[in-house]
């Protein structure tokens, strides 16, 4: 379905994703795996969706971008480095199937600190507001028709996937509206940095 954007002339709109990005060696591993489900149930999705743990996803104008950067860079300073252990398959019924991550709470909470920090800046409008991703997965395919997912989960459902990796930084992606390759925009490392708001009160008391 074509996202429809009221824009403002002028003023370019991206999508952007805030992600967890895998070693090489295992988002080569991972893409075995999608290329598989591709060969068997035809579903171009697994080759498409890249093999990460998305954060968030939110549409904004260009202009947000670089006071977006400079929150997340602030979040990311004050937050440390993660292992994401996976474990086997789940499934969104009746649409996805997915690698599991085994251990959620560091990651929801890094999500929940992004979403209180960023939400105002990230909102386009009121129809196109950002989504913060609370279960942490890596998408093998999604979109599937009825017969894709019962056939894939049937199988996927048995089978078994292991791996893990550490998670020292985060990556904003971004692409024009519409369009299918998304950019790097910034890596954000995980520097685990003690990081004090000071309050107006403590400024001029």
């Amino acid at each position: 379905m074509e996202t429809i954007i009221n824009s403002i002339p002028g003023y370019k709109v991206f999508e952007y994703q805030l992600v967890l990005n895998p070693h090489e060696e295992l988002r080569n591993k991972i893409m075995q795996t999608k290329q598989h489900f591709f060969d068997t149930y035809q579903a171009s999705a697994a080759l498409y969706n890249k093999p990460f743990v998305c954060l968030a996803h939110f549409i904004q104008y260009g202009l947000f971008e670089e006071r977006i950067i400079n929150r997340l860079q602030a979040i990311a300073m004050g937050f440390h480095p993660v292992k994401i252990p996976l474990k086997d398959f789940g499934s969104f019924p009746s649409h996805t199937i997915y690698i599991n991550v085994t251990a959620k709470l560091p990651i929801q909470s890094l999500v929940k600190q992004v979403r209180a920090e960023t939400q105002k800046l990230m909102k386009l409008d009121a129809d196109h507001k950002p989504h913060f991703m609370l279960e942490p997965h890596i998408t093998v395919a999604r979109k599937l028709l009825p017969w894709q997912y019962e056939k894939g989960w049937l199988e996927y459902s048995h089978k078994h996937f292991t791996a893990s990796f550490i998670a020292d930084a985060m990556l904003l992606l971004k692409r024009p509206v519409g369009e299918k390759n998304y950019q790097v925009v910034q890596r954000f490392e995980f520097q685990n940095l003690l990081i004090k708001t000071i309050s107006q009160g403590e400024l001029f008391g």
